[in-house]
């Protein structure tokens, strides 16, 4: 059975709001994990605090010269940078010129658990985006494409405040899903699918018990060479 054909097979038997553990398909390359982070949060979280010490929160500025709502940093050999001159990963943090954070072992290991559930064996992220939104907070719909391994899925991560998640098409004006993402909940996108446009929708006020009023999302990708 190919990847594509287990994907749909699975997703005939799971409607919305499926318990953890199950795949709900987006597509023929494509799945929303449900729960699959959960065992794994404190240890994510930790992560974070320290990654945010060595390089915190900024609100990037995109070539247009607007400023994102979603504060962001990184870690792993490569982080992703914007400003006016565009986008692009660096290898050191532009507000400090040290070396991004190095990717801790939990998130190496949950990254790679999460593909290969979907059917990408092999994953080695080099690369985590890390977001944080706020209530009112949103990401408009936009490619993935300023990594250099195309080949490789990305595997997006949410903690804390429930989200919508946009997945479109390859071409902005396709047909977009609505997906309802929960604390815990892992979407892989590869394949066929790796450059479908996404984005979130602005966030509702609905507290998570543990992280209060935000989201935390983790993005890892095959950045370099």
């Amino acid at each position: 059975m190919t990847r594509a054909e287990d994907l749909h097979t699975r997703g005939l038997f799971e409607a919305e709001g499926a318990p953890p553990g199950t795949i709900e398909p987006l597509g023929p390359c494509a799945g929303v994990l449900r729960g699959f982070a959960l065992a794994e949060v404190d240890a994510l979280l930790a992560g974070i605090a320290a990654i945010e010490q060595a390089a915190p929160w900024r609100h990037m500025q995109v070539p247009g010269g607007h400023t994102m709502s979603v504060a962001m940093t990184n870690c792993g050999t490569w982080g992703w940078t914007s400003d006016a001159q565009g986008y692009r990963y660096t290898r050191e943090d532009p507000l400090g010129g040290a070396p991004w954070p190095a990717l801790p072992a939990t998130f190496l290991r949950l990254a790679r658990a999460a593909a290969q559930a979907a059917g990408f064996a092999g994953f080695a992220p080099d690369a985590c985006l890390i977001n944080r939104y706020r209530p009112g907070t949103r990401l408009g719909l936009h490619q993935d494409r300023d990594e250099r391994d195309l080949a490789a899925p990305i595997v997006s991560v949410s903690l804390g405040m429930p989200a919508t998640f946009l997945f479109g098409g390859l071409k902005r004006r396709d047909p977009v899903q609505r997906v309802a993402l929960r604390h815990g909940d892992v979407v892989v996108w590869g394949g066929e699918d790796r450059l479908r446009h996404h984005g979130v929708l602005p966030l509702a006020d609905v507290p998570h018990p543990a992280l209060g009023s935000q989201r935390l999302n983790l993005s890892f990708r095959r950045a370099g060479p």
